[in-house]
């Protein structure tokens, strides 16, 4: 009786049932690559893997954050780039790695509050106005090392190197503690406190938001700010990896984090969704991106699978909160009865 109730817990929780159907599908897809090639379940492959998920992991929680608040962010890939190239640029310059990871992710919490503040005071729709950010990152990317790629990083940032990507601990990559840190920061921030339940509150209606007193616009500045400071430690991620900055850094990166976000079970209509949901998310991209290469299929393979699983996702979305999935079940319902 206690494994019951526990388990009917489990799955009262709004978003649930969706986390355990990918969940499963992550775990088939993983048997089914490691059949293919029995090298993917190999303990080296493993946590390259997993190095490779944490990235798109925190970006993922970076887009789930601003959808459940019934927005989008556009400009998280462009704030890579930006990241990885002011970082790289002040270390080579002289700058203390510490220091200048400190001063690129204020200038990323900067594009956050501009973003937050367009679409919350001055009304602006997310997609114009983080479509305008993206363009503004990007071109600040490009210019802060005169339109060229940084050199190398050198030995003085070894230690910088050293925590955000080459470095274990307790036989992990620093990289995925990383993700994993902030995926428990952020996650006990929207599921166990009150500012999560304002992101839910302004999601689901947030003209109803307003009236019961839910702040709504620092909420929304405060779900774009989480977004960008993601972004912004991705991008010293991209740095210490490649060990010099390069401008087009987190291209591509806005379809990794809403794929991450909407696979997981985050609703693009804003109101529904859990960051459990968007580390399943994550992991399906990454086995996709990596089985897939095992089994030999070209790069635009994989693009065009992920694609359609979040076409499929937010079509799937659309469905059921518009109730046509209960209509159909209905319908077939009643066929069943006058049958009998």
């Amino acid at each position: 009786m206690q494994n019951t109730s526990f388990l009917q817990r489990i799955f009262a929780i709004r978003g649930m049932g969706q986390v355990v159907t990918v969940g499963i599908g992550l775990i088939l897809l993983c048997a089914a690559f490691s059949y293919i090639n029995p090298y993917f379940s190999s303990g080296r492959n493993v946590a390259n893997l997993l190095r490779q998920i944490a990235p798109i992991l925190l970006i993922g929680i970076a887009q789930s954050y601003v959808l459940i608040t019934g927005q989008i962010d556009l400009s998280i890939g462009s704030v890579v780039g930006m990241s990885c190239m002011i970082s790289a640029t002040l270390m080579t310059k002289g700058v203390d790695p510490w220091l200048a990871s400190a001063i690129t992710l204020s200038c990323c919490l900067c594009v956050g509050f501009v973003n937050g503040f367009l679409v919350s005071k001055c009304k602006v729709a997310a997609f114009i106005a983080t479509l305008g950010t993206m363009t503004i990152a990007r071109g600040i990317a490009q210019i802060v090392n005169g339109n060229y790629n940084t050199d190398s990083i050198g030995e003085g940032a070894e230690v910088f190197r050293t925590f955000f990507y080459y470095g274990k601990t307790a036989g992990l990559y620093n990289t995925i503690w990383i993700a994993i840190i902030l995926w428990f920061i952020f996650n006990f921030i929207l599921s166990k406190t009150r500012t999560g339940r304002h992101i839910y509150a302004v999601g689901s209606n947030q003209e109803a938001a307003k009236l019961s007193g839910v702040p709504v616009s620092k909420t929304i500045i405060g779900a774009y700010l989480v977004s960008s400071f993601c972004a912004g430690v991705v991008g010293l991620i991209t740095c210490a990896t490649a060990g010099m900055g390069t401008m087009d850094a987190g291209n591509m990166y806005e379809l990794y984090a809403v794929a991450a976000s909407v696979i997981g079970g985050v609703s693009t209509f804003g109101g529904q969704g859990l960051l459990l949901g968007t580390v399943i998310g994550a992991g399906i991209w990454g086995v996709l991106q990596n089985g897939l290469q095992f089994a030999g299929a070209p790069l635009a393979i994989r693009n065009i699978v992920i694609g359609l699983i979040v076409v499929v996702s937010v079509l799937l979305d659309v469905m059921l909160r518009g109730g046509k999935v209960q209509n159909i079940l209905s319908g077939f319902n009643f066929l069943k009865s006058v049958k009998s």
